[in-house]
């Protein structure tokens, strides 16, 4: 439950004030500022604004979803954060997470909102169904589209937390009976910061909300409105089983050899190397595993109409591999072709090395090629 927040204080006495210490709050600020993308430059910035700045109103709306998002929210895996998170915010309205319920939720939240009118942040988790004039999403009365409507007039800016406010999600694929659409189908003059994932990762939604806090600015986005920091290279890039890939050894099945062996899933249905997010460098659950780790292929969660791009288990077909030509089969095709399979593993450390030599020659030439300048 969140306890009352104290209004006027800064993010620094709020974590004071829940018996952390100031060592406890620079930890907390150099993790958050790695996780943000922040060079150790940064830290003592990011130190200053949450010693300085007053803690941000947040509302958050609950729609058509599932509550994922909220709960891998509150399970950040650093020691403060899933506490810290919910005080620093100054969390407002949360129907998921707050003591009051009812009418004094209600009021509560339409207390923040006038108080707060063009200076706080609105989270939205789950799509607006749009269909027979939104009745297939009801709160006291009325449909998710009004509640969105008024909750979004005196945002500074939207967060859609989940893939369903920021894509539509399950109750937007096919064939779509209640009609539902994304955050952005809607609210078209505030910006909005896409934060997809099913659900995002926790240090992912909480680097979002102090990146605002902190600098007063949206994170800079991608073309789709993510946020570059945690959305700016596929999952195939960070995956520890690219080598596999580059060297054409995939698992031909879930229960064979290869797969045991750590193989590339690709040829599972592994959708790593079209999917942006963070899930290959950051992990889940204490930075313990990811959905590839544990044996299973991306699903693509965080890319938009993922439950409409066919079977999990279904392979891509001319998925983008090392070079601009070359498709993941046609390298698999030409190192198995190549090497016996005996030598096949070989492959993945020689294939390493000739790209750590590569790049190691060409940072030694620039350096004679200045010299020679010079």
């Amino acid at each position: 439950m969140i306890k009352t927040n104290k209004k006027g204080e800064t993010y620094y006495e709020s974590i004071l004030r829940k018996g952390y210490t100031r060592r406890d709050f620079m930890k907390f600020v150099t993790y958050m500022s790695a996780f943000m993308g922040l060079q150790s430059s940064m830290i003592g910035q990011v130190a200053k604004a949450l010693e300085t700045k007053k803690r941000l109103p947040v509302i958050w709306e609950h729609f058509q979803e599932c509550t994922g998002c909220s709960e891998s929210f509150i399970r950040s895996d650093h020691p403060l954060a899933a506490d810290i998170i919910l005080e620093t915010i100054s969390l407002d309205y949360t129907d998921t997470l707050m003591a009051a319920a009812g009418h004094n939720a209600e009021e509560a939240k339409q207390k923040s909102m006038k108080e707060n009118y063009g200076n706080y942040i609105l989270v939205v988790e789950g799509a607006i169904p749009t269909k027979d004039d939104g009745v297939y999403c009801t709160i006291a009365g009325r449909t998710a589209i009004d509640i969105l409507k008024e909750s979004a007039a005196g945002a500074l800016a939207i967060i859609t937390f989940g893939s369903c406010s920021a894509w539509g999600g399950i109750q937007a694929a096919s064939p779509n009976p209640t009609g539902s659409v994304p955050v952005d189908a809607i609210i078209k003059d505030k910006p909005i910061i896409k934060v997809p994932g099913c659900p995002p990762i926790g240090e992912v939604m909480t680097g979002v909300i102090l990146h605002y806090a902190t600098f007063g600015t949206i994170p800079e986005l991608d073309a789709e409105g993510r946020p570059k920091q945690f959305y700016g290279k596929r999952v195939h890039d960070s995956c520890y089983r690219r080598p596999y890939f580059d060297a054409g050894l995939y698992a031909e099945s879930f229960d064979s050899d290869e797969a045991k062996k750590g193989y590339c899933l690709y040829k599972l249905g592994c959708r790593g190397p079209v999917t942006y997010n963070a899930c290959g460098f950051m992990e889940w659950n204490n930075g313990i595993s990811f959905p590839i780790k544990s044996g299973y292929p991306c699903i693509g969660c965080s890319s938009n109409d993922f439950w409409d791009n066919g079977p999990f288990t279904e392979r891509l077909e001319n998925v983008p591999g090392f070079g601009i030509e070359n498709t993941a089969d046609k390298i698999g095709k030409i190192v198995v072709g190549a090497a016996v399979a005996g030598a096949a593993v070989h492959a993945v450390a020689t294939n390493v090395a000739k790209r750590k030599e590569l790049k190691r020659n060409e940072c030694l030439g620039e350096v004679n090629e200045k010299n020679i300048k010079e």
